[in-house]
């Protein structure tokens, strides 16, 4: 059954947000950036990005990097409105808009704002296919001329929904690794072509910092920020 009523929405959304806080502060985080540390919580971080990162992974930037100075685009359909009031009450600001519902007017929101805040996006959300990024976010960074940075998790133990993005839930106590990548600069120019090759390079740069995380996980190679002070 959908929840229509405005004020059940409100509830729910700040009763998803106390859980994802409660369940999330079980998790051992590690953060290990591959370049900068590029964490909006770092008092001297500045500049502004979009930060990508796939929809099944969406816990970690919901518990660990709320701010008001990050939008977040949600869907306008009812469970859309009820995870932007979710997003709201963990810190973030939101836009209203889908693929289907509102999707051009919230991506011109979404570029006002990115004037002056973060922007931040699952580039596979809200239907899939899991894990391919979609050509609206290489519009978006093209037109906002925002560099991207991608988040890749690693969880040492989940559960896995049997949703369309095979959304994983990390257990209490499990480990949480997220890398976050160089940024990517990809310029304004909206030309012919432009936009499927940037599309491609988003693709590379969320697909390497997943696998990135997935290796120091299982000690496959050791983190560039530990290389870095060993150098």
């Amino acid at each position: 059954m959908k929840i229509r009523s405005p004020w059940l929405v409100a509830v729910a959304g700040w009763c998803i947000a106390l859980m994802v806080r409660t369940w999330m502060r079980t998790i051992r985080f590690e953060y290990h950036p591959e370049g900068e540390r590029y964490d909006p919580n770092d008092p001297g971080f500045t500049g502004r990005y979009l930060y990508c990162f796939w929809h099944e992974h969406i816990l970690v930037p919901a518990s660990q990097f709320a701010r008001k100075d990050i939008q977040v685009l949600t869907s306008k359909h009812a469970d859309g409105q009820m995870i932007a009031r979710a997003c709201r009450s963990l810190g973030f600001s939101t836009v209203a808009g889908s693929s289907t519902r509102g999707g051009a007017e919230a991506v011109r929101e979404m570029v006002r704002q990115g004037e002056v805040c973060h922007l931040a996006i699952t580039p596979d959300g809200p239907k899939g296919p899991r894990r391919e990024v979609q050509p609206g976010v290489a519009y978006l960074a093209l037109k906002t001329g925002l560099p991207v940075i991608s988040f890749g998790v690693a969880y040492s133990n989940c559960w896995r929904f049997g949703s369309w993005d095979k959304f994983a839930l990390p257990k209490p106590f499990s480990r949480a690794l997220l890398v976050t990548s160089k940024p990517l600069v990809v310029g304004s120019d909206v030309g012919r072509g432009v936009l499927e090759r940037v599309r491609i390079d988003i693709q590379a740069q969320v697909d390497g910092v997943n696998a990135r995380a997935e290796e120091l996980l299982a000690g496959k190679s050791r983190p560039a920020d530990l290389l870095r002070r060993a150098a």
